[in-house]
């Protein structure tokens, strides 16, 4: 049996999205984020080193990193499906989406949140200023520019085609749910993207999405 060691508001419910589209049997191990911290619980580091979600166990295999979950699954279990067709330029699409999500989106968009917590958080008065300044000259000159880059390349990647991929829905759309997600909430994406803005509606309306969202909880990517 699969089981996936679920955090909340975090990565792990792309996998459960994924499980669900493959039709696969699986359990959920929950684990709740601090609510002053929203670091992981240290009950996560009984399953990976590192306590960090996602992480999947199946039998004695432990899987850890989204990417390599998504390559993990869908490589043992979808039976050709979720995956195009090796050497063929869709292929090479999906590879390099399946691994943009982590390695190039979510790095800006991390940043701004980090720099946004900067800007907003408590501190004491005198040293506000320095530090709003310091965060608003960062993401000024550097963050916003990068999620604005990166969403011109991704929202004219989907002016040629439906999915990321190709023609067809692939493991792909579903690792570049997450920063998609938190670049609507965060990042500036709105009408002005209205392919991108296409895909999060067509992904949130999928069946397995939605079932995915009743097995794993509230999901609130704003967070």
């Amino acid at each position: 049996m699969i089981t996936v060691h679920h955090l909340n508001n975090s990565r792990s419910q792309r996998i459960l999205w994924l499980l669900e589209e493959l039709g696969l049997e699986y359990e959920i191990k929950k684990y709740q984020r601090d609510p002053k911290t929203m670091l992981a619980p240290p009950e996560l580091k009984a399953v990976h080193p590192l306590g960090k979600s996602p992480v999947i166990t199946d039998g004695d295999t432990v899987v850890a990193e989204s990417g390599a979950i998504v390559e993990y699954l869908v490589e043992r279990y979808g039976n050709g499906r979720l995956a195009p067709t090796a050497g063929t330029p869709e292929k090479l699409k999906y590879t390099y989406f399946l691994h943009f999500a982590e390695g190039s989106a979510m790095s800006p968009l991390l940043m701004k949140l980090v720099f946004d917590r900067v800007e907003n958080g408590p501190m004491p008065f005198f040293v506000k200023p320095i530090a709003r300044a310091i965060a608003r000259k960062v993401k000024d000159g550097f963050v916003n520019p990068n999620i604005r880059a990166q969403l011109d390349y991704l929202e004219s990647e989907l002016a040629a085609r439906p999915w990321f991929a190709g023609q067809e829905f692939t493991a792909a759309d579903i690792q570049m749910s997450f920063p998609l997600e938190a670049a609507t909430a965060r990042g500036g994406l709105g009408a002005q993207y209205p392919k991108l803005s296409g895909f999060v509606q067509r992904i949130h309306a999928r069946p397995a999405y939605q079932r995915a969202l009743e097995r794993g909880g509230k999901y609130d990517y704003a967070r």
